[in-house]
């Protein structure tokens, strides 16, 4: 059973991910969609104002030279503000991505997970501003920086 604040912190459409305790995920993406093809994603909670996101990168995430894609990096980041920062305590609203910036630091590979550890670093009433860094066995590959702005509550 979940504690309440799991559940109030939880991104909106995720539950429990039943291949992997106390991580969530957003189990039912349509597959046509364009967050379906980052593959499986998983996010929990880190401490006060952070949390850890998860993919699973595979050989079709790789650009030609045999390292994971830049765009695919910041497609997972992108989402990882999302989820992330809601399980960081983000409030629960509609929110668009305002800016994202993100320094490419060393190689990302297939077949080794990818965490995205996430910080809402603030939030106003209309922004919430995040940061961080995802690491690949433990190693700093990307750093990030995102701000993203509420368009409306969410019920």
């Amino acid at each position: 059973m979940d504690a309440p604040e799991d559940v109030e912190n939880r991104p909106s459409g995720a539950r429990e991910d039943p291949d992997h305790p106390g991580w969530y995920s957003w189990i039912d993406l349509p597959a046509d969609s364009f967050a379906a093809q980052t593959g499986k994603m998983i996010f929990r909670p880190d401490g006060p104002g952070r949390a850890v996101v998860r993919m699973f990168p595979e050989e079709r995430h790789l650009n030609l030279g045999g390292s994971l894609h830049g765009g695919m990096v910041m497609s997972f980041i992108d989402m990882a503000l999302f989820g992330g920062g809601r399980c960081a305590g983000m409030r629960r609203a509609h929110y668009v991505t305002l800016d994202l910036t993100t320094k490419f630091m060393g190689r990302g590979e297939a077949g080794k997970p990818l965490d995205a550890h996430v910080e809402l670093v603030r939030q106003t009433r209309s922004l919430a501003f995040l940061q961080g860094v995802v690491k690949q066995d433990g190693e700093a590959c990307y750093s990030f920086s995102g701000t993203l702005k509420k368009l409306r509550d969410v019920t």
